[in-house]
C-alpha cells in the first residue's frame, strides 16, 4: 500500500510540474519585414504585440495581413512547445506501453 501512495504522489507531481511548465511556454514571432512582433502564451493568447516604424510603409490591407500571419506563427510555434511537453511527459511516464491486467 505505501508503494501505490508513493508512486500516486509521484506521479502528482509530475503532473503538477507539467502543469507549470505548460503555463510557462510563450512563443514570439517576428514577421519578415521586422513591422510587428507578436508574443502568445501557450493558449495563443496575445501577450504583447509592438510595432516598428516599418508599419507606416504598410496599407491597411498588408498591416492586417502581417499581424494576423505573424500571430498565426507565434501561436503554432506556442502549441508545438505545448505539444512537445506533453510528449515528453508521454514518454516519461510510459505511455502506451503499460500492459493492464
Amino acid at each position: 500500500m505505501d508503494e501505490l501512495v508513493a508512486r500516486t504522489e509521484r506521479q502528482l507531481e509530475r503532473m503538477r510540474d507539467l502543469g507549470d511548465r505548460m503555463a510557462g511556454v510563450r512563443a514570439r514571432e517576428t514577421s519578415p519585414d521586422g513591422a510587428v512582433t507578436v508574443e502568445v502564451d501557450g493558449n495563443g493568447a496575445l501577450l504583447d504585440l509592438v510595432f516598428s516604424p516599418l508599419v507606416n510603409r504598410l496599407t491597411p490591407a498588408e498591416f492586417e495581413q502581417v499581424v494576423v500571419s505573424t500571430a498565426r506563427s507565434a501561436a503554432a510555434r506556442a502549441f508545438a512547445q505545448r505539444g512537445d511537453l506533453i510528449a515528453a511527459f508521454n514518454e516519461d511516464n510510459g505511455a502506451g506501453t503499460r500492459e493492464i491486467h
